[in-house]
This record gives C-alpha cells, structure tokens and sequence, in this order.
C-alpha cells in the first residue's frame, strides 16, 4: 500500500508539474483549512 501510495504522488507531481516543495505547501494549505473546518463546525 505504501508504494501505491508513493507511485500515484509520483504520478500526480509529473502530471501536474509538482515540485517536492509545492506538494509541502499544498498540503499545509489543505492542513489548515480542514482544521478551520473542524473548528468552525465543532468547536462553535
């Protein structure tokens, strides 16, 4: 399962013209908007 899962990141950084670098910030980005969203329906 892990080397599905690092061949299909593969795939989408040479589909999408991905750095390693973009995919940290997508993923930090994609992070805080569901802690947001947690919070905002959950917490309040």
């Amino acid at each position: 399962m892990i080397e599905q899962h690092k061949n299909l990141i593969s795939w989408c950084k040479k589909i999408f013209s991905i750095s390693n670098y973009g995919l940290l910030w997508i993923s930090f980005i994609k992070g805080v908007l569901v802690g947001l969203l947690i919070y905002h329906f959950i917490i309040i």
